[in-house]
């Protein structure tokens, strides 16, 4: 019972009929004493159901629910740590020794995702955090956050076994539990993904369903026609959901100095982009970026230095300093981007640019040099993140066999081993 006292010291009722997945992953976040990064009311840094939002806008999920992927996808993007396992993915007894793990210790916990009818209650699909583990009975302490409903409750574990090996209705997929944990470095040292955006959901599905399907379909020979088939056809917005994440967070006090948590967390992101530059994955992406005609086009659309985005982000930051009546050596930062091309009365074609901008420092002040992923780093962290089935498809086996040893991350280095599964949120 170790875990329970955290987590009842947090327990909560869940604010909607729907915000089970919600409650129980800001129950569990916060018990963890995991950081949100922002403040939840007055000065307060605090997880509420209402800031989970990341990976699904809140009007959709008091609307169809949260499905099991959704919640570990917000879990990762809250900072933590995540194992999932869906029924089909482990055993009964398994699942009783990481029952027994997390029960035994304050930095574990598990939430599980199960269909009430198997317990003779009311209602269908739920999430509740495990609450204890008593050894004798076999038996599991939920601590059900439809607390309107029931309160906590014992049930024996073959029970809630049962319980979650059901077959989720609208996905097809089976439920079950997963392991949350506090990270022990900061989440999403290069990449930060913006799963609302129209963008990113063309993306997932271009690189979950059709990338597949192209594979299948072609005879593929080798692995440079196999990346190269994957380049060409990308979305055109593809890059828009990739958002470089800010190279240093401002104090809540209004501080216009560096933290040194921050400058440790810039260290680590050079060295993560140091990692993926190294691979020999990323040597084949820039060989094929900077060879292939056909995939070039795409290259300027996101990392041309001369590009529209570009000038409008440095238009952007030189209009920002001048309103505000600064030094040119004050810096400020293009955060976003946007360019848009207009037809004026004389059918004349004009583009306007808009972007938000945060004041940064005065040169020479910061102590670090920048570093940004390029259309190189951002592709072959997209290709390393891609989901293992992606390749079943390929017929020939020794191209198969090849791209499953330059996509493996078994043999990465630890920062960036720990870096891409962050983006693989395709589930």
């Amino acid at each position: 019972m170790e875990g329970f006292f955290k987590l009842i010291s947090y327990f909560q009722t869940q604010s909607e009929p729907v915000y089970c997945g919600l409650a129980s992953l800001s129950m569990v976040l916060n018990a963890l004493a995991i950081d949100p990064g922002r403040k939840w009311k007055g000065s307060w840094r605090w997880f509420d159901e209402s800031m989970l939002d990341c990976c699904e806008p809140l009007e959709n999920v008091k609307d169809k629910g949260i499905s099991f992927g959704q919640v570990v996808c917000l879990a990762q993007c809250a900072g933590a740590n995540v194992e999932a396992f869906r029924t089909n993915q482990s055993t009964m007894d398994e699942f009783r020794k990481y029952v027994i793990s997390c029960s035994t210790s304050e930095d574990c916990h598990v939430i599980s995702s199960y269909h009430r009818e198997a317990f003779d209650q009311t209602g269908t699909g739920h999430f509740s955090p495990i609450g204890g583990y008593h050894a004798g009975k076999d038996m599991i302490l939920i601590l059900d956050v439809a607390r309107f409903k029931y309160p906590p409750h014992w049930v024996p574990l073959t029970l809630l076994w049962k319980a979650m090996d059901t077959v989720v209705w609208a996905t097809g997929q089976r439920r079950g539990f997963m392991l949350v944990s506090r990270r022990q470095t900061a989440p999403l040292l290069v990449y930060s993904l913006s799963c609302k955006h129209e963008s990113w959901i063309r993306t997932a599905k271009y690189l979950v369903d059709e990338v597949p399907m192209l594979l299948s379909s072609n005879n593929v020979k080798d692995v440079k026609y196999i990346i190269s088939t994957v380049l060409t056809a990308l979305p055109p917005d593809f890059a828009e959901f990739i958002k470089w994440v800010a190279e240093f967070r401002r104090q809540e006090d209004g501080s216009q100095g560096v933290s040194q948590e921050e400058k440790v967390r810039l260290s680590i992101k050079d060295e993560v982009l140091k990692q993926i530059q190294e691979t020999d994955l990323y040597k084949l992406v820039t060989d094929i970026l900077s060879s292939e005609k056909n995939v070039c086009q795409n290259k300027m659309t996101i990392d041309n230095q001369d590009g529209l985005p570009n000038i409008a982000a440095s238009d952007c930051c030189q209009g920002a300093v001048f309103l505000a009546g600064k030094s040119g050596s004050d810096r400020v930062c293009s955060r976003e981007t946007g360019v848009r091309c207009h037809r004026s009365n004389s059918d004349k074609p004009v583009w306007i640019a808009s972007g938000n901008v945060i004041n940064c420092c005065s040169a020479g002040s910061c102590g670090y040099s920048a570093v940004h992923p390029t259309s190189d780093d951002v592709l072959t962290a997209l290709l390393l993140a891609l989901p293992p089935q992606t390749w079943t498809g390929l017929k020939d086996n020794d191209v198969f066999q090849e791209i499953t040893s330059l996509v493996s991350l078994e043999g990465l280095p630890p920062l960036l081993k720990e870096e891409v599964p962050l983006l693989h949120l395709f589930s």
